[in-house]
């Protein structure tokens, strides 16, 4: 996206920490390192790029697969409530082999209202047949802090990811750092 605008790329540890909140702020981000403002052209460039290679440098966290496999295993049921459209979720998790653990997948496409607005959150529970109190959230940002707050769900916080701030200003029913934890947590 730089390139078509003639810019040199960002470094890795400057892009990473341009990650989260979506790909319009990402664009935006980017742009505005060179003192550029938002552009349209470029964020559907962006977009172009993205949906053409969604995985090659994606993989899961460590033990994320042996998480799903256990909770899947003694019948917890699981869904994905990302900001990320529908479709490129789909594929995602299509292209990383995790489609089969989920019932449902809520995209920033699915509802009027995206994350943190409890929408989404309330709206894939109900599409499972949860009842609220027995569901976790499970989440890495300060967006899904917010989304649990508003839904009044369990939150539990991975300490990975790309989150702005630290786990402890955050609220959160359960902090882990290693997805064995979170199997045993959420099926005790």
């Amino acid at each position: 996206m730089l390139a078509d605008i003639n810019l040199a790329p960002l470094d890795l540890a400057t892009v990473e920490s341009f990650v989260g909140n979506g790909i319009p702020k990402f664009v935006e981000r980017c742009l505005a390192a060179y003192d550029l403002p938002f552009s349209d052209v470029s964020l559907s460039a962006m977009r172009t790029y993205y949906d053409a290679d969604q995985t090659t440098l994606t993989v899961p966290y460590p033990h994320v697969i042996d998480c799903l496999t256990a909770l899947k295993t003694t019948g917890v049921k699981m869904a994905i409530c990302t900001n990320k459209p529908l479709a490129p979720a789909q594929s995602i998790l299509n292209g990383l082999g995790l489609a089969a653990f989920f019932e449902v997948v809520i995209g920033g496409d699915t509802y009027a209202h995206n994350k943190p607005h409890a929408q989404p959150l309330l709206g894939c529970a109900s599409q499972m047949g949860a009842n609220i109190a027995d569901c976790i959230f499970v989440g890495d940002s300060e967006t899904d802090e917010a989304t649990a707050v508003n839904a009044k769900m369990t939150f539990a916080l991975f300490s990975g990811g790309y989150r702005k701030t630290a786990t402890n200003d955050m609220q959160h029913d359960f902090l882990f750092d290693d997805f064995a934890a979170l199997a045993d947590y959420a099926s005790g």
